[in-house]
């Protein structure tokens, strides 16, 4: 298995944020395997202490730090937290969705959405930047979605907010290039995380299966993806050509299309 190293460098640290379940526990999990010393955040009462002591076991150091990023002065003190250690990789895999119709959603729920997927993504990089292009060779993951590339019903402000993931990422790794930082992104379909998400997938037949992974076969995929440089990381040969197709397909009509799918989703 392929490693990440460093040189003149004692004890170089990825951090994770989401890490305490689904893809980001993966995401761990994964770069533990590989031997990388890593930094874990998520929210409190997740069991985070107990995973980031279990991947201890694996022979690498690990750190924790519960908080909520959804608040941007959590942001702050997680920034200034993972600062006191060299990094050189960060994956912003932290992320809310769900499937609402606008008008019953609460505005929490909404703000909640944008915070976390939108803001906590930027302000957190741009709080670690200098900290990861102190090292010779670093990488960025930003984590999106398959949502970004199209609108929906009843899902809405996610697909737009893992957009912006998409261009804010794009951009960044152009303003980049010549640097030693490699700026990724990552597209992950259907993932049955959890209970909810399972319950979702189901849902939707056959077009919610369609592309589904486990979250370890996505983390793998993530981290070799990141090693070769790639841009942009499209797990599955059904998720690379259904991206492919939505590119191609007027707008109007996917959304149509996968809104009668995302309708499946909502408790009626």
């Amino acid at each position: 298995m392929e490693n990440w190293k460093q040189e003149n460098v004692p004890k170089p640290f990825a951090l994770v944020t989401g890490a305490s379940q689904g893809l980001g526990r993966a995401m761990a999990d994964e770069l533990a395997n590989r031997k990388i010393n890593l930094l874990l955040t998520a929210l409190p009462g997740e069991g985070l202490p107990d995973l980031t002591q279990s991947l201890r076991s694996k022979g690498i150091e690990a750190h924790s730090f519960e908080t909520d990023l959804s608040k941007k002065e959590n942001v702050r003190h997680l920034a200034q937290w993972a600062n006191g250690f060299p990094l050189f990789a960060l994956i912003n895999n932290a992320g809310r969705g769900g499937t609402r119709p606008f008008l019953e959603a609460e505005g929490d729920y909404l703000d909640s959405i944008i915070q976390l997927n939108i803001r906590a993504t930027a302000l957190l990089t741009h709080l670690l930047l200098p900290n990861l292009l102190q090292q010779k060779k670093s990488y960025l993951l930003n984590v999106a979605s398959m949502a970004a590339f199209t609108p929906m019903g009843y899902k809405t402000v996610y697909p737009a907010s893992k957009r912006f993931v998409q261009h804010f990422s794009a951009g960044l790794r152009e303003e980049l290039k010549g640097t030693g930082l490699s700026v990724s992104v990552l597209f992950p379909g259907a993932m049955m995380t959890n209970e909810d998400a399972s319950q979702r997938i189901e849902r939707q037949g056959f077009l919610g299966k369609l592309g589904l992974l486990t979250t370890g076969r996505i983390a793998e995929i993530a981290i070799q993806g990141i090693l070769k440089g790639k841009a942009e990381i499209v797990p599955g040969r059904a998720n690379f050509i259904t991206a492919k197709l939505l590119a191609i397909l007027p707008e109007k009509w996917a959304v149509r299309w996968l809104t009668k799918a995302i309708m499946r989703e909502v408790d009626r």
